[in-house]
């Protein structure tokens, strides 16, 4: 007896099953619309244009989207770390200061 004669009809998963109206079917993926401001560094903003990759993958394929994404904001942060920044304040001479004279010490009690 086939499932289509015993009233059972196999159960199609994921998008498909989706499409053809079966409600227990898991939702396939779908762009979270979140909107994103420019942070004007380069190697980030492309950094997190790459999370968009995301919108278009199921769920497997996320993990290797915020691997490559936080493996690109890392190096970029090192690349920030490496690159010299304004020179320091530069030591001023002091004058040699006069030797101070002892206080007195106060012995009243």
């Amino acid at each position: 007896m086939t499932a289509a004669e015993s009233g059972t009809a196999a159960r199609e998963d994921g998008p498909a099953a989706a499409e053809a109206g079966d409600p227990d079917a898991p939702a396939g993926p779908a762009p979270l619309g979140v909107p994103r401001t420019p942070t004007g560094n380069a190697g980030v903003d492309a950094a997190l244009d790459r999370l968009a990759d995301v919108d278009h993958l199921p769920g497997d394929g996320h993990i290797e989207v915020y691997e490559d994404v936080h493996r690109a904001l890392r190096d970029t942060l090192t690349a920030l770390d490496q690159r010299p920044g304004p020179p320091g304040p530069s030591p001023t001479p002091s004058a040699p200061s006069a030797p101070r004279p002892s206080a007195p010490y106060d012995t009243r009690s």
